[in-house]
């Protein structure tokens, strides 16, 4: 089993070629349960859901196989996500916002992963110290939900004061360029291995940085890979680093190599982005041919 922490939200996309009706099931734990479900995993998600949206996720979850351990909150979270262009660059303003996650499931001692992915700060530090005490799984980071906060509606990022101490605790961490340069200060396209190297400084064993259409890096303290993004159409990128995520873990989980794992992360990311919303056509076989292709040499 794999738990997801991290509260679903559903959102309102538009992006240059795509624009969604009304709002769509998305989120950092959401989008990596649902990328795992259908890579043939057992998974887990915990979160906090308002009264609206609470059966309608439950029996999306369900519908996937997925196991939903939830606490109610007086509102769904959600954001409202304009694309200004096909990279992944956007504004990001909030609908809703809802409640912090609380609560370590006892299974969690027991689980294979774990994901730490918010969506805006209801995984506060000592919920995560918490959890990293009770599992012996594959810990990993994503650290969108850390680094957000709220400004008049709007959603800014910022470095918080002991994060280092956070992500070290962490088997993996995979932040996006953005997350990267407030991180650390530092452009991860004009400098990416000074970047992987600062983060991995913190105590990570496994650093990955994606760079939208340049792919990604990843770093384990010796080696600093550089792996192509699969060549897709993309329509919208919502939920590209989250599904990344999921393949990297299914490959680790079968003790692929780094370089490997990430080739199964830009994969499966591929699939996603060539979609609107939650209904992405993946499977195994699907992203096991594309990381293939990777494999076979696309990497630089």
């Amino acid at each position: 089993m794999i738990y997801a922490f991290g509260n679903p939200v559903y959102d309102d996309i538009r992006t240059p070629r795509a624009h969604t009706e009304g709002r769509v099931l998305s989120g950092c734990s959401t989008n990596f349960a649902l990328a795992l479900a259908r890579l043939g995993h057992k998974l887990t998600l915990v979160g906090s859901i308002g009264p609206d949206r609470g059966s309608e996720f439950r029996e999306a979850m369900a519908k996937e196989g997925i196991e939903s351990v939830l606490s109610e909150s007086p509102e769904t979270g959600g954001f409202k996500l304009h694309y200004y262009d096909n990279v992944g660059n956007r504004t990001l303003d909030l609908l809703g916002r809802a409640s912090d996650i609380d609560f370590v499931p006892q299974g969690v001692a027991n689980a294979e992963g774990v994901l730490i992915g918010p969506i805006l700060g209801e995984t506060s530090f000592d919920f995560i110290r918490k959890v990293r005490q009770v599992t012996k799984g594959v810990f990993m980071l994503d650290p969108q939900g850390v680094l957000r906060h709220e400004n008049n509606g709007s959603i800014d990022h910022s470095k918080p004061a002991g994060i280092e101490e956070i992500i070290g605790l962490f088997d993996i961490v995979k932040p996006n360029e953005l997350e990267c340069k407030v991180l650390t200060g530092i452009d991860p396209r004009q400098d990416a291995a000074k970047a992987a190297k600062e983060i991995f400084s913190w105590g990570p064993k496994l650093v990955i940085i994606t760079l939208a259409e340049q792919g990604a890096v990843v770093y384990d303290g010796e080696t600093l890979t550089y792996i192509a993004a699969y060549p897709a159409d993309c329509i919208d990128a919502t939920g590209a680093g989250d599904t990344f995520a999921a393949g990297f873990m299914h490959a680790h989980l079968a003790g692929r190599t780094p370089e490997e794992c990430a080739h199964w992360g830009t994969a499966t990311a591929s699939v996603m982005i060539e979609h609107v919303g939650p209904d992405f056509p993946l499977n195994g076989e699907i992203a096991a041919e594309r990381a293939g292709t990777l494999t076979a040499g696309a990497a630089v």
